[in-house]
């Protein structure tokens, strides 16, 4: 099997959880023999170049939204036989580009609803897009909660396939009561920077460390150097090397949340989680304590911060049920392992049931592709007097 991935991420190198889980599946797929080509950005500044990592060869076009034709080219070149779709593409130009060049093989990864060219959470609605999807062979989805979400807006069914992106256990236990910080991941204005920070201020005795993210603009880096108390980390290649420095993890996001990987990672590896409610945050906490209601993001200014993101109207939230679950989580020790404990339990039975394996027998399990026309195959469908007049143009343009 030949199977080609597009998005408007960086792959080489891999930025952000829906690239890494599209890369867990892939890699799979080439362990297994199948041939496997990515087709993405390349950093800011890069130029195109093509490189192999775990047997995937991967594309990286400068400017790729502006030269989306390549993206067809490279269709037409390696002829796949699925075109896998991953949904950032907020313009949805690599989705349109591919629904025109490869009809009848594209398969949808739908990450982040955000940028769904359908449903009410869409950035970008895109009429064309929405049917190009509703019309793919294949949707996936790496939760119950998204797949209600498609289900809802568009009509018809996802396969659910979690990607195994946790690594092989045993899990190393990272939970420590009375040390370490209070860390938040990815910074920034829809994942709640507003109540991590309220937080700090209420709390100025205790660390609060947030680790840098595609969101993080910069006046969320000033508004955490602007206390004694908070911090900004670097991005790193393990993210073991962050969670084994946290006592537990915040996740105050107030946008609608396809699952939640990093609260799923953080448990895993014995540490609490206090996350919102929002979209599928609470299918990642399994049933565990401290999920707090927030006010969602409704809408976003017609503007752009600096890292290129719709400005969100962010509601006034309440922050005294988050200093109450923290309170308890920093003082009561007997309360902070009994929910270390449980979220570790049940991330583990989450993660035990998860087989590389899903993803390969999803696409094996779709309607064959539909394969284009080879040239002398489209003649073999023109009626006689088609290629008579076709015969008669050809011998036209022969003529001196």
């Amino acid at each position: 099997m030949r199977v080609l991935l597009t998005s408007n991420a960086s792959y080489d190198p891999p930025r952000g959880g829906s690239t890494r889980s599209n890369l867990a599946w892939l890699r799979h797929l080439a362990a297994r023999g199948h041939e496997c080509i990515v087709v993405s950005p390349a950093l800011p500044g890069g130029e195109d170049r093509t490189s192999n990592v775990d047997g995937i060869t991967i594309h990286s076009v400068r400017d790729l939204s502006f030269r989306v034709s390549e993206l067809g080219r490279l269709i037409r070149e390696v002829q796949p036989d699925w075109v896998l779709v991953s949904s950032e593409d907020v313009s949805h130009v690599l989705l349109r580009e591919a629904g025109a060049v490869a009809p009848g093989r594209i398969v949808y990864l739908a990450h982040t609803p955000q940028f769904f060219p359908f449903g009410p959470e869409s950035w970008n609605k895109d009429a064309a897009g929405t049917e190009i999807v509703r019309a793919a062979t294949g949707v996936v989805v790496i939760g119950e909660h998204m797949a209600g979400y498609v289900e809802q807006n568009l009509g018809r069914t996802a396969a659910v396939v979690h990607p195994p992106i946790y690594g092989a256990p045993p899990f190393r236990r990272f939970g420590r009561f009375g040390d370490g910080f209070v860390l938040m991941i990815n910074p920034c204005a829809v994942k709640g920077i507003s109540i991590f920070m309220a937080l700090a201020q209420r709390f100025p005795g205790i660390d609060f460390a947030a680790l840098n993210g595609w969101g993080t603009t910069q006046a969320d880096r000033q508004a955490l150097s602007s206390r004694p108390n908070t911090r900004l980390l670097e991005n790193v290649p393990d993210i073991e090397d962050v969670l084994q420095q946290a006592r537990l993890l915040l996740m105050p996001s107030v946008w609608y949340e396809g699952f939640g990987l990093i609260a799923m990672e953080a448990m895993l590896r014995g540490l609490p989680v206090i996350a919102s409610d929002s979209g599928g945050l609470q299918e990642a906490k399994r049933g565990t304590g401290y999920v707090i209601p927030v006010k969602p993001v409704e809408r976003y200014e017609a503007a752009f911060d600096d890292t290129l993101m719709p400005r969100a109207v962010i509601p006034a939230q309440d922050v005294d049920p988050w200093e109450a679950a923290l309170q308890i989580l920093l003082t009561d020790e007997a309360k902070y392992w009994e929910e270390a404990e449980r979220s570790r339990e049940a991330a583990l039975r989450f993660v035990s049931k998860l087989d590389a394996a899903d993803f390969e027998r999803a696409l094996a399990g779709l309607p064959a592709p539909v394969q284009p026309l080879r040239e002398e195959d489209k003649l073999k469908h023109l009626d006689s007097a088609k290629r008579a007049l076709l015969l008669a143009r050809l011998r036209k343009r022969a003529q001196p």
